[in-house]
């Protein structure tokens, strides 16, 4: 249900979330705000365990859910230790891979490292929870599931849902895996919500149809009284998906990617991003964010620093960004090395009789192959120690490791490369 002009929230959740600009839909807007407004209202995100680390990516929801618990709510982060199993089908072109169990639980223990730092877990009335939903699906007896639960679910609404009909006019293959996919996460929530009192399912805009068949279940099998709401799917001004960098996803976890490297992301944001993603990433008031993204010229950097600062400290720590603000300042400004920039190490045995410049630049993780090491030698974006490369037959042997070589690929992305001690 689309926002309407008149309405207008009283509860801090709410307020927050549509003056930030977190709001893509909600079943009902009114019955939402009154809900939170009578007391800890308790609510989850789900997250399938796909990867070892959530990337920028999630990190929308994430904030939703910190705002969630700041305003005084209880967030469920949902692990997906059983849907992981089966894979959301939602706007893909393709099935996912399926994981082991190993797997999954593997990746679920990781990705908890980012979640604890943006939410206080425990057992107090507004104390994050994570619940795996393997502990309800691991288990269904499916004569049993069929009867209880897929008597309230249409194949033909199912099939009307944009994230199966894209795929089917597209004439790609969904399975029967697949398609069961938005009746295991309808599911879900009903548990959710017998289980903990859930009152609401949220999640990025290309959920709605899971998140409507979550809210109707709940009602028809319990006749709880739920909600859904959906952020906005977010791409950056230039089209981009949000997450993505040139060297691939940007992760959350710190030994994924170096608090540096996620310094910088935030930092090479586009001018005309900075103000929504003040206002999405960081807790800065509404009216600091609109000045800082208001700066013209060279003073925006300013503002783009900032960013870069407050998302990392919530994620890394005040200390870690400063110290990556400060080996930006040495590399940029000053053309030193930085002691904080990513460090490559590598053994003599790595380099054997000499090691060729290009397939340095590539163990450095500036480019992803040899072919784009040599573009970019050819198009003049390769540095050692801030020195041009001209020459893509470059050897480098052990000795010249000894002390840190210093890569660049362009003017933003350097690291370090030195010999194991």
């Amino acid at each position: 249900m689309g926002l309407s002009m008149s309405f207008t929230p009283k509860s801090d959740f709410l307020q927050i979330m549509i003056e930030r600009g977190f709001v893509a839909d909600c079943t009902d807007y009114e019955a939402l705000d009154q809900a939170l407004m009578q007391g800890t209202l308790t609510a989850y995100i789900g997250y399938d365990a796909t990867a070892k680390s959530l990337h920028v990516g999630h990190l929308l929801n994430i904030m939703i859910l910190r705002w969630l618990q700041k305003t005084g709510g209880r967030p469920i982060t949902l692990m997906g230790g059983g849907t992981t199993k089966v894979g959301d089908p939602s706007f893909r072109a393709d099935e996912r891979p399926l994981l082991s169990a190993e797997a999954i639980d593997g990746n679920i223990a990781s990705m908890q490292k980012a979640f604890s730092k943006y939410l206080t877990y425990g057992s107090g009335p507004n104390d994050a929870l994570m619940i795996n939903n393997a502990e309800w699906l691991d288990d269904l007896n499916y004569l049993a599931f069929l009867r209880d639960i897929g008597r309230h679910f249409s194949v033909n609404r199912m099939l009307s849902f944009e994230s199966v009909k894209s795929r089917l006019d597209r004439e790609q293959s969904l399975s029967f895996l697949e398609f069961n996919y938005m009746i295991l996460q309808a599911y879900d929530f009903l548990e959710l919500h017998q289980r903990y009192g859930c009152q609401l399912q949220m999640g990025g805009s290309d959920q709605w149809g899971n998140i409507v068949n979550g809210v109707d279940l709940a009602r028809r099998v319990v006749d709880g009284t739920v909600f859904g709401l959906t952020s906005p799917l977010l791409t950056t001004s230039d089209g981009k998906k949000m997450g993505k960098s040139q060297g691939g996803a940007v992760w959350l976890n710190g030994d994924m990617l170096s608090p540096y490297e996620f310094w910088q992301f935030w930092r090479n944001t586009t001018d005309a991003d900075v103000g929504r993603f003040l206002k999405l990433y960081t807790e800065l008031p509404v009216e600091e964010c609109e000045r800082l993204a208001a700066l013209e010229g060279s003073e925006i950097n300013a503002a783009k620093i900032i960013l870069a600062n407050e998302v990392t400290a919530l994620l890394h720590g005040r200390e870690a960004a400063t110290k990556a603000e400060a080996t930006a300042r040495e590399v940029f400004e000053k053309g030193g090395v930085g002691d904080d920039l990513p460090t490559v190490l590598l053994s003599a045995q790595d380099v054997g009789n000499g090691m060729s410049i290009v397939q340095l630049i590539v163990k450095a993780g500036l480019v992803k192959s040899g072919k784009e090491a040599k573009r970019l030698i050819a198009e003049n974006g390769a540095r050692m120690n801030d020195e041009p490369v001209t020459n893509a037959g470059t050897i480098i042997e052990a000795t010249d490791l000894k002390q840190s070589i210093k890569l660049s690929a362009g003017k933003k992305r350097h690291a370090l490369v030195r010999l194991k001690d």
